[in-house]
């Protein structure tokens, strides 16, 4: 989100060959709990690899007829019962105030082709709109992941919506099925997560595969004897048929949606499955549909080693005076490098007697990259340079913590976990041929060396998702949704996560959209403090008014 999303950066191609997502929100400044946060980088070239060829359309599970099938109309039909959010101690203690907002669930089936079975309950949050006079509807939004919770998108990043948004809109977040608080996929209880996260990835490639295959077969095990039920009915698909529902049973009769990193792949299905029921979508941070694993996880991996490459050389020309990377910007990237996999051997320890080794130590430097250069850049210098000094991991592992959804008293959110699950509910990932993994690994060699540094082809000599219980069908394809109402795509020319060709494909790809860009670091252009984006996405969402094709804001 999507994007490919790995527990351990260092082992990031592994993780995308297995068939992790590794896509978050671009808001990386909201205070907010434990969560994945956002990247940075340029636009990469698509893959230069032999790649396969998508399917022209997708391999759906039974399709349901919406607000005309007999059998969906309870859901459709059903009022929401809106009242005032519970206490939130850690809102409290961010100083935010959550009085005005107001929490709520939708029923929703389980299996929409057969909808008179089970069901789970969506776990809601709104946000009034501020001048109800003036209020277009409800604004729909996702912050990414797969697993990311809109619920704490809005909760916890409500000031990103002052004014225009807030004024026309209700924005309402939810969590989507097998994450947050809305039936979340439960695999691992806390102390194995920090167990597994601990662990660094062995060196040796035998080793390596062994250790691979033996946490992916447990991992697997654990997650279908906690949520067997629920792991075939978690994809993305079946999450934009709630989003119609929700649609419904808020009062629209057409959807605005706002749309991050994985929210983007979310929205397209969307306007693919109820194109005549778009409204208004806006798809920052874009993946795009048609790309497989491989190719994208290739892409994504040299996205982070040159927004890498750019943080270092920033580091040592503009801010020398807090920069631990020594006086040759030639050599910055290097040296980082060799610290963090220093840590291999010599872990640091921190205040809460963990360790930070190489792989926390990577997540943690990996994870700042989802930011932009003004902000989470400046939180990486000091962290790097805590540590590089001696002194202190903890910064470094505070930001691995974030990311892998860990909070200060050591629980876990269900991110990580349903990340797996909807990514591989999502597309099939069948192992690639000979050619296709040692051409993806040669590239990966030439282009990001120092992260791909101890990458064999044997990483990719597994189907994705090898060991998972559920196997699906759908496979990557390009999204038309012809009859849709035009959609508003977003990329950012430095964004690793979601390289900026990403969005240009599926801006491409649609009957009906526009490509708006930004130029700069980070994942999506929401929330960056942007106003030439700011003002194009306002005046999009809240009368219509569609940039200019080719506007570009810097």
């Amino acid at each position: 989100m999507t994007t490919f999303r790995a527990a351990r950066p260092r082992g990031l191609v592994t993780a995308l060959a297995a068939g992790a997502l590794l896509l978050a929100s671009g808001c990386d400044d909201t205070a907010k709990p434990a969560q994945d946060q956002a990247a940075a980088s340029p636009a990469t070239s698509t893959a230069a690899t032999p790649s396969a060829t998508p399917t022209a359309t997708p391999t759906p599970t039974p399709k349901p007829t919406g607000e005309a099938d007999p059998a969906l109309k309870p859901f459709y039909g059903q009022q929401i019962a809106w009242a005032d959010c519970p206490a939130d101690p850690q809102a409290e203690k961010a100083k935010i105030d959550i009085s005005a907002m107001q929490c709520g669930k939708l029923h929703v089936p389980l299996d929409y082709a057969n909808p008179a079975a089970d069901a789970l309950d969506i776990a809601l949050i709104r946000l009034p709109a501020a001048k109800p006079d003036q209020r277009v509807g409800s604004l729909m939004v996702n912050p990414g992941g797969p697993g990311e919770s809109g619920v704490d998108m809005v909760k916890y990043g409500a000031k990103e919506f002052a004014g225009a948004l807030h004024n026309r809109f209700d924005v309402v977040g939810f969590d989507p099925r097998g994450t947050g608080d809305s039936s979340p996929v439960v695999c691992y209880d806390d102390q194995q997560h920090d167990a597994a996260n601990q662990l660094d990835t062995p060196l040796d490639p035998a080793a390596h595969k062994a250790e691979r295959v033996k946490q992916s077969t447990a991992h697997a095990a654990a997650c279908q004897a906690k949520s067997g039920k629920l792991l075939p009915f978690v994809g993305t698909r079946n999450t934009a048929r709630d989003l119609d529902v929700l649609r419904a049973a808020v009062g629209d009769k057409k959807l605005n949606y706002l749309g991050i990193s994985y929210g983007t792949y979310l929205g397209a299905l969307y306007a693919e499955e109820f194109p005549k029921n778009t409204g208004r979508l806006v798809l920052d941070g874009a993946v795009d549909p048609a790309q497989d694993s491989l190719d994208h996880g290739v892409d994504q991996q040299i996205g982070f080693e040159k927004s890498f490459e750019r943080f270092a050389r920033d580091c040592v020309e503009n801010h020398a005076d807090e920069c631990s990377l020594g006086k040759d910007p030639e050599k910055a990237a290097q040296k980082a490098a060799d610290f963090l996999d220093g840590l291999y051997d010599h872990p640091m320890t921190t205040k809460d007697g963990r360790k930070l080794g190489r792989d926390l130590g990577w997540t943690g430097t990996i994870s700042m990259l989802y930011g932009d250069e003004q902000k989470s850049w400046k939180y990486l210098r000091a962290g790097l340079g805590w540590a590089m000094k001696g002194d202190k991991g903890d910064y470094l592992l505070a930001f691995a913590d974030a990311y892998n959804g860990r909070d200060e008293k050591g629980h876990y959110s269900p991110l990580e976990e349903a990340n797996g699950a909807i990514s591989c509910a999502d597309v099939a990932r069948p192992a690639p041929s000979p050619e296709r993994a040692q051409a993806a690994v040669a590239k990966l060699k030439a282009e990001a060396p120092l992260l791909a540094k101890d990458v064999t082809v044997d990483d990719y000599s597994e189907p994705g998702c090898a060991y998972w219980p559920f196997k699906t069908q759908e496979k990557p394809h390009t999204i038309r949704a012809e009859g849709a109402a035009p959609i508003l795509v977003v990329g950012s020319t430095g964004d690793p996560a979601t390289p900026y060709a990403s969005a240009e494909s599926l801006a491409k790809g649609f009957a009906n959209a526009t490509l708006l860009t930004r130029e700069g670091e980070g994942h999506g252009a929401f929330g960056k403090g942007n106003a030439c984006i700011d003002q194009a996405l306002e005046a999009y969402l809240t009368e219509g008014t569609m940039p200019a094709a080719g506007t570009r804001c810097s």
